[in-house]
């Protein structure tokens, strides 16, 4: 066990120092190719910092997430394909990074990295079960599969919105994933590699994308959502619903992020996808939080999250039960004291309009 934890540790640490100073040269590298995150105040554009900022972070990450498969992975049908799919979102992420790309060919590009993790890769959601029940999805395994991993790709993006956010958020997955696969014996699984190597590229992003940051992650950050949906596939998904809610219950504030974006959205008559400044960190933003600590905040539940899937299937259910239960609660009490559906608290709204009236990031 000693000797797994010290392995696990040194590929963590090795994907973190080569990500660390990859982010030095893509910064240059943004620059020089015009991948750059330009202040506007055009409508919908949701960020608040003031500068012309380097993106392309993701494609550090990427590059860190190369490196630690040549050192620590091993060769597979279903590593091929992982590899094969996360090029084709990186090369998809690149480009609408140098020069901004409609939404439908992005959609594209991402359907297409997914089809080759489940037709090329046979990585498939084929069945649940709940209640002493088993649902097979038979050939529906296919469109559903693809839907998750699609929905996983663009989630991370959706909420990148703050320094340090989007990798805060992935850095807790992959670590939560970690540690499950680890008190569960699963040394040798692609997807404790996986997240182990994911962990040390993303942490090594942090270092630079945390307040005040000099590099973004850009549209490249869909890589971290796709990685994300495929760990959640490869060894979580099982045939028991909470082998595959556990997982996702870690990305439960994209999630409802994205879930009430949509309804507040449909509900004032607006296109679903249309970006606004009302998301879950603007929400806290509006209440007179700091950037820094807004983002603490969402790494404090987000936490909060984590344990109580590691409590429900490693430890204790009912610790785990009773923090979901309190994580509902607070949901409840935020969608109810918010605008984050509604438009019930018309200070808040007027707070967050005038904090970040003429800013992005």
């Amino acid at each position: 066990m000693k000797e797994q934890i010290a392995n696990g540790g040194m590929i963590v640490l090795t994907t973190f120092i080569v990500s660390a100073i990859i982010m030095i040269f893509m910064k240059k590298i943004a620059v020089h190719v015009g991948a750059l995150d330009v202040p506007t105040n055009k409508e919908g554009h949701r960020h608040i910092h003031k500068k012309v900022m380097p993106k392309l972070g993701g494609v550090g990450i990427f590059l860190a997430f190369l490196v630690g498969y040549m050192l620590f992975g091993e060769q597979s049908l279903r590593m091929n394909s992982i590899l094969i799919g996360s090029f084709i979102v990186i090369l998809t992420g690149i480009t609408d990074d140098i020069k901004p790309i409609r939404a439908y060919q992005k959609l594209i590009g991402h359907i297409i990295a997914a089809c080759v993790i489940v037709f090329y890769g046979k990585i498939l959601l084929n069945n649940i079960s709940i209640f002493g029940l088993t649902f097979d999805f038979g050939i529906w395994a296919y469109p559903i599969t693809l839907f998750f991993l699609v929905a996983c790709t663009n989630i991370i993006n959706l909420i990148d919105g703050l320094d340090g956010l989007s990798g805060g958020i992935c850095s807790i997955f992959y670590a939560t994933i970690a540690f499950i696969a680890f008190y569960q014996g699963r040394y040798n699984s692609l997807v404790l590699v996986l997240s182990l190597i994911m962990l040390g590229s993303t942490l090594g992003f942090l270092l630079h994308n945390f307040h005040p940051a000099k590099i973004f992650a850009g549209d490249c950050a869909t890589f971290m959502g796709f990685i994300i949906g495929i760990i959640t596939l490869l060894e979580f998904k099982g045939p028991a619903l909470i082998s595959f809610f556990v997982p996702v219950s870690v990305l439960a504030i994209p999630i409802l992020d994205t879930l009430f974006a949509i309804i507040r959205r449909l509900l004032r008559k607006q296109a679903p996808f249309k970006a606004d400044k009302e998301h879950f960190h603007h929400q806290l933003l509006g209440m007179n939080f700091s950037p820094v600590v807004t983002v603490l905040i969402i790494y404090a539940i987000n936490i909060m999250f984590s344990m109580a899937s590691i409590f429900y299937l490693t430890k204790d259910k009912e610790i785990g039960q009773i923090i979901y239960i309190v994580l509902f609660i607070l949901a409840v009490w935020f969608v109810f004291h918010t605008s984050i559906i509604s438009e019930k608290n018309p200070k808040l709204l007027e707070r967050i309009s005038n904090k970040f009236k003429g800013v992005r990031r």
